[in-house]
């Protein structure tokens, strides 16, 4: 599969045909996409990348030893007072406490990562605790979302590497499908979430009695998140085709169903939380962060391992709306679904770091590393990304819970470009973890970047994701025992293999999104990008991008741009005056695009310009264009 073929990534497929060679092409061109080197750092030697993936695992060695000496079998490690945090003898830290059910949740998220960082006997291990010790039968009210990505992806993932370790014959030769009996078992406890008239799932469900009885605690919520409802498809539809059992597909396909058709028609976005009841949107702001941002990380995911053209129908047309209303390079910001031409608030969280590497599978690069730059400088300012930061980069909360988001987006521009400057990245957030974050048992997250104070907590996705992308990002094909290509990741980075595209296809794949809106076929890539023109004659494209970004946080302008007196000396075109635009003039109009400023027409004849995002890169990138306008 690292082989591209004759056809090639960027050649165009029969649609009859396309969902026949998802699992041939997928693999190669969205996760692991052909390496082009784009010079914008120099190469690291195979004993400096060597060096890195041995330091990634000794890290992990460091989080993971200690949860299970200090805190197994409990859910999570408290790395601060080296103990294990049990739901109801720790002080309720509300909905974060939601993802904890007594089922062991940090061994469970960790089982593929151990086989990723080639630990397979660690593995086997594990394996036989999660077997031997873990109940699923407990009176406990769990997030529905969290145990389905956590808990039933980490159950899949472990029987999808066991069975490919069995097949290979040297471990888990005793391996009968008890993880995904597990897992079976799960989601069927998960089932009666579903049971409302919209297809939307309760946002809680309690392990042991379900909803809605009097003993479970729970089923009188109206409200859940576009995320936590939207984000189940993978799972659930994995569920399906290992055992045959197609109710999970479809109860997931319903929910995502209801969710498009309740999409706002005419910005084609969708709110930030809906009433599981009445499809009413609850919160009407929109972004790509926290609350929505799995939701389209799905739709295009699910494209890819079950090669269903609505998928990708509904991802292009959402992403359109993205890249219309909520892109302002390379800024995200959410805006109102009514309005989308308004700012719905001037922060962004740290959730929307995924985003370039969805981009990167999506293939728009330059917006992808334009984002991912402005990231980078802001933890290189902080040393981590903060919770939530504002459009002029102070922070606006400042903790930071060991988030991978920024390191697997790190990793897929890596692959995608082959630059350099990736590892470089990667190499920042090792020493920043071990130098910040690192205490005697384990790593704690950040109270406060600013102030580099702790707090007594390692999330389970620190394990599954952050050393899982961490590794791959340094190591070579030659240094995996498995081919990563065949595989998908799934929000919390579990491996889903592509051979599920063709497994037990009994879930009707009637185009439903052609029920709701007309959509021009032509106007959608049915199939990933060839790398090879990413960067087309320019093996700088990349540095290009990153270049004017370099001192954006710092609000400073970068030596590379043109100063006015300069541009005047060398016979550059002279900078546009505000005395000189005229509205009627597309490269003027152009300029205000550039800047983040739109265009308003008023009734008496007169123009307004609105500036979306005021802050410090915008200033820099047009210096050259309106230094002494006034």
């Amino acid at each position: 599969m690292s082989e591209a073929g004759g056809r090639g990534c960027g050649s165009p497929v029969p649609q009859r045909a396309r969902w026949r060679l998802v699992a041939a092409t997928a693999a190669f061109c969205l996760v692991s996409a052909t390496s082009v080197w784009t010079a914008g750092a120099e190469p690291m030697s195979r004993e400096e990348k060597q060096k890195l993936g041995n330091q990634v695992l000794e890290m992990f060695d460091h989080a993971y030893g200690n949860y299970m000496e200090h805190a197994y079998p409990a859910d999570e490690l408290m790395p601060l007072t080296c103990r294990g945090r049990v739901r109801g003898q720790e002080p309720s830290r509300g909905d974060v406490d939601d993802a904890l059910g007594k089922f062991s949740l940090t061994l469970i998220d960790s089982l593929d990562t151990l086989v990723v960082l080639n630990k397979t006997k660690e593995f086997e291990d594990a394996v036989r605790k999660v077997l031997r010790d873990v109940n699923l039968d407990n009176d406990v009210v769990v997030s529905v979302f969290e145990t389905n990505i956590r808990v039933l992806g980490g159950l899949l993932g472990g029987h999808s590497l066991a069975i490919m370790l069995k097949e290979k014959g040297e471990y888990m030769q005793w391996y009968n499908d008890e993880l995904l009996q597990m897992a079976k078992q799960l989601g069927y406890k998960l089932l009666p979430a579903f049971n409302t008239t919209s297809g939307l799932p309760y946002p809680r469900i309690n392990l042991k009695f379900g909803i809605r009885k009097p003993e479970a605690r729970t089923g009188t919520e109206t409200d859940t998140c576009t995320a936590c409802a939207g984000t189940l498809i993978l799972e659930f539809a994995a569920l399906s085709r290992f055992t045959g059992a197609t109710i999970f597909e479809e109860y997931a396909r319903k929910a995502l169903d209801f969710l498009w058709e309740k999409r706002q028609r005419s910005s084609n976005l969708v709110g930030v939380t809906i009433n599981i009841h009445t499809g009413d949107w609850v919160r009407k702001d929109s972004g790509v962060g926290a609350g929505i941002d799995s939701y389209y990380e799905y739709l295009l995911k699910a494209y890819v391992l079950l090669g269903d053209d609505s998928f990708l129908e509904r991802f292009n047309t959402h992403y359109d709306a993205i890249m219309r209303y909520i892109s302002q390079p390379p800024l995200l910001l959410d805006v109102h679904i009514h309005k989308p031409m308004l700012n719905a608030r001037t922060w962004m969280d740290a959730l929307l770091a995924f985003f370039p590497g969805l981009q990167v599978l999506k293939g728009d690069i330059r917006p992808a590393i334009e984002t991912h730059e402005m990231l980078y400088q802001v933890i290189k300012k902080h040393n981590f990304l903060p919770e939530a930061f504002t459009t002029d980069f102070r922070v606006h909360w400042a903790q930071h819970p060991l988030r991978p988001e920024f390191a697997e987006s790190t990793y897929f521009l890596y692959k995608a470009t082959g630059d350099p400057y990736y590892l470089e990245v990667g190499k920042t957030l090792i020493e920043n973890l071990n130098k910040y974050a690192r205490v005697p048992c384990g790593f704690a997250a950040m109270k406060d970047v600013r102030t580099g104070s702790h707090e007594d907590r390692m999330d389970s996705f620190f394990l599954a994701e952050m050393f899982k992308y961490l590794y791959l990002l340094f190591a070579d094909k030659e240094d995996i025992i498995f081919d990563i290509e065949d595989y998908i990741f799934t929000t919390e980075a579990h491996l889903l293999p592509l051979w599920l595209s063709t497994t037990n296809q009994s879930i009707s794949k009637k185009n439903t999104t052609s029920e709701y809106t007309e959509l021009d076929d032509s106007n959608f890539d049915w199939t990933c990008p060839n790398t090879q023109i990413l960067f087309p004659n320019d093996p700088l494209y990349a540095q290009s991008i990153r270049e004017p970004l370099k001192n954006v946080v710092d609000k400073s302008c970068p030596r590379g741009i043109i100063r006015v007196e300069e541009s005047f000396r060398s016979g550059a075109k002279p900078p546009l005056r505000a005395r000189d635009f005229m509205a009627t003039n597309p490269e003027h109009l152009e300029i205000l695009k550039k800047m983040g400023v739109s265009l308003i027409h008023l009734k008496d004849g007169r123009v307004q310009l609105v500036q979306h995002a005021i802050q410090g890169s915008i200033d820099c990138w047009t210096s050259s264009v309106w230094a002494g306008s006034v």
